[in-house]
């Protein structure tokens, strides 16, 4: 029987506040040789949006695909209204109106958008015909209620990852869900498509609907949670009410210290203009040019709105992506443009914003990973050099405090927070002079985040300059020594330490004016 109550006296009425529509009591849950949860308690009221925050593997995810049903607990009570039940299947969850939108969704995209609404619960006619027409009439009020302004028969796969992303809201709702449970749901969202689901999730909030709201983005946490739950090494760390919601509250319950310093500033010499790029032209907006200088020892932010063409500029200096025209130079010395080899022989590394797509080979060992890029450097007569894959991977390993049974652990097992620092560890084996990175926190914990800074600061403090792209407002403002703002293809003004605040920044980007545009350095 789907959602089956324990056999108890206590089962058939609620135990605590009726208002709870979900309680999950002294879970415990154990994978071979790890216990990854320890006795964890969750709660959640109607129409409440709960925060849950932690570190990668602190648990989050295992919880939820507990009260999912995806997997059992191997100790614990779950409440639902208050009566305790068992689920045995995804299934079991969905019909007492629990649904998992997991990071990456789970649509099909050859299909209309009625249809994956409607996916496993097809609607047909008498004869057992399925009759689409039904279909598409049933799904036009759940796009409604979400303000998702598309016809039903409109394919999945033509529509922005913001729009696929409430087309999976859709269809939890269309299943009766009262418990929406979201991971990570604005990872690969724009600002703008951002600042509609979390309007989304409000009004759903505000008809009853209860939503638990797991996100690394502490900015989102702070704006939209009603309730913090905090999680670390699989224990519960501290719940924050409404009002005890602030970034460094739950960073220390985060951690389990006192995190000063969160964006380490140590005091550096600005050197020499080491990367200069002179009206560099990209194939994303081929009427526009940029002109930047970063300098020996500085860390430079590049800032803009998702779209403006931070991550395409990065791509075209480090060879990756065709330039239309310009002129790349490492030490005043030109680098031949569209050759990322050039790139990398000049000094320049590039660590890309999807590390699994572009930054690692994820079957491949920690060790391998390491040494990529220089194999063909240090092999000889065209037979890899083991010694020197595992000096060099030990000594990443070391440096970055990379978290692994061993260096030949392979990289898709590792958490995001130490897969980037393989990716580091990769480009730092090269030696450059410049480093490029592209959204270099993205997904990973605060923990890894706080290491990761650290990282780039010494690498400054080691005379590498470093140009980087963040859509974290706060990243931004707590690691540049400088900032360039884009916009549609342009670099629309640059900021000094002094004059860095979001406003201007959000000026900037926005197409708005600031008095210096001077962006020699």
């Amino acid at each position: 029987m789907a959602g089956r109550q324990k056999e108890s006296e206590s089962s058939s009425t609620p135990r605590n506040d009726s208002r709870l529509v979900l309680e999950c009591c002294k879970i415990h849950k154990r994978f071979p040789g790890v216990l990854a949860l320890k006795g964890v308690d969750l709660t959640l009221a109607k129409g409440e949006i709960l925060g849950l925050v932690g570190e990668n593997g602190a648990g989050k995810s295992t919880l939820m695909k507990i009260i999912a049903g995806v997997q059992p607990a191997n100790d614990g009570e779950i409440l639902v209204d208050g009566k305790s039940v068992v689920f045995r299947s995804v299934r079991d969850a969905q019909s007492l109106g629990i649904a998992l939108i997991h990071q990456e969704l789970n649509l099909a995209s050859n299909l209309s958008v009625a249809a994956n609404v409607y996916l496993g619960r097809e609607r047909t006619t008498f004869g057992g015909i399925l009759s689409r027409r039904e279909m598409n009439k049933s799904c036009k009020p759940w796009l409604k209620r979400l303000g998702l302004s598309v016809s039903p028969t409109r394919l999945v796969g033509e529509l922005a990852i913001g729009q696929q992303q409430l087309v999976e809201i859709a269809k939890a709702l269309s299943k009766g869900a009262k418990v929406l449970i979201m991971d990570e749901p604005t990872s690969s969202l724009s600002q703008r498509e951002t600042d509609r689901l979390l309007a989304v999730i409000g009004e759903l909030r505000d008809e009853g609907v209860s939503v638990v709201y797991i996100s690394h983005r502490l900015g989102e946490i702070r704006e939209i949670a009603d309730r913090v739950t905090v999680m670390r090494d699989g224990e519960n760390a501290g719940d924050l009410a409404k009002d005890e919601i602030t970034h460094d509250a739950m960073v220390r319950l985060m951690v389990g210290r006192d995190i000063s310093n969160y964006y380490p500033r140590t005091e550096r010499v600005r050197g020499d203009v080491v990367l200069q790029a002179k009206q560099i032209r990209t194939t994303t907006f081929p009427d526009q040019s940029v002109d930047l200088e970063i300098h020996a020892g500085e860390i430079v932010g590049l800032a803009g709105l998702v779209g403006a063409g931070r991550s395409e500029l990065l791509e075209t200096i480090f060879g990756g992506r065709k330039a239309l025209g310009g002129n790349v130079q490492v030490d005043r010395q030109n680098v031949q443009m569209g050759r990322p080899d050039q790139a990398i022989a000049a000094g320049i590394a590039f660590a890309s914003e999807d590390r699994k797509k572009n930054g690692l080979v994820l079957p491949m060992s920690v060790r391998k990973n390491t040494t990529l890029v220089q194999l063909s450097r240090e092999s000889k007569a065209g037979f890899i050099d083991f010694s020197y894959e595992r000096k060099a991977a030990k000594e990443m390993i070391q440096q970055l405090s990379i978290k692994t049974p061993g260096e030949h652990q392979p990289a898709v097992f590792l958490s995001g927070g130490n897969q980037q620092k393989v990716v580091f560890g990769k480009w730092l084996c090269t030696h450059p002079k410049v480093l490029l990175l592209d959204e270099p926190t993205r997904g990973v914990d605060v923990g890894a985040k706080r290491e990761i800074y650290a990282l780039m600061d010494r690498l400054a403090g080691e005379g590498v300059a470093v140009l980087y792209v963040s859509s974290d407002l706060e990243e931004v403002l707590g690691m540049s020594d400088r900032t360039l703002v884009m916009h549609e293809g342009r670099i629309a003004g640059e900021l000094s330490r002094d004059e860095l605040n979001e406003e201007s920044v959000m000026q900037l980007a926005t197409g708005g004016e600031h008095a210096n545009v001077e962006v020699s350095g």
